[in-house]
């Protein structure tokens, strides 16, 4: 006799399950709440690269190379946020959540001690606080830049389109 994993096939093989396919359609990456810190970073005057590597199997969500800080947007359930992660899960699958949003914890823990060993500064952000104030948490990424200081801190706006007025103007021809 053949034992069976659930679902029919033979145990030991992949079956197809209700919970890979939900878990499948997830975002890992682009969410609403990263996607609008990342433009409130933007509007800033801040540039950055999505999704690179910062250590070893490390990918912060987006990064500021001039300035090596690694920015990592975390999901409050995801990510286990004391605010809006509840404490305890109830159902037949309360153990299985446990477990992975407190292997989600330890991993973050290590990426962020990796990332720092690397000669990143780290700033992790939770979604409930972008969803608060996105201007305010784009300000917080703003700051570890400045604190960097790599290249003379954050230009403002109004500065930014100033030299590049003046840039313009200054590779026209003169006219005859």
């Amino acid at each position: 006799m053949v034992a069976r994993a659930s679902g029919g096939a033979p145990a030991g093989q992949w079956v197809s399950t209700t919970k890979s396919e939900h878990l499948r359609g997830r975002r890992t990456r682009d969410t609403r709440p990263e996607v609008a810190l990342r433009k409130a970073v933007h509007r800033l005057g801040l540039r950055f690269r999505l999704q690179r590597r910062v250590a070893p199997r490390c990918t912060a969500d987006f990064v500021l190379p001039r300035y090596r800080v690694a920015v990592f947007v975390d999901g409050c359930f995801w990510h286990g946020c004391q605010e809006r992660c509840p404490d305890e899960f109830q159902g037949p699958n309360a153990d299985l959540w446990r477990e992975k949003i407190s292997a989600n914890r330890e991993r973050d823990s290590r990426n962020t001690a990796e990332a720092t060993a690397a000669g990143w500064a780290v700033v992790r952000i939770w979604e409930c606080e972008i969803r608060r104030d996105t201007a305010g948490a784009a300000r917080r990424v703003a700051a570890v830049a400045r604190e960097q200081g790599q290249g003379g801190g954050v230009r403002s706006r109004s500065t930014t389109d100033q030299g590049t007025r003046a840039r313009r103007q200054s590779r026209t021809k003169p006219t005859r």
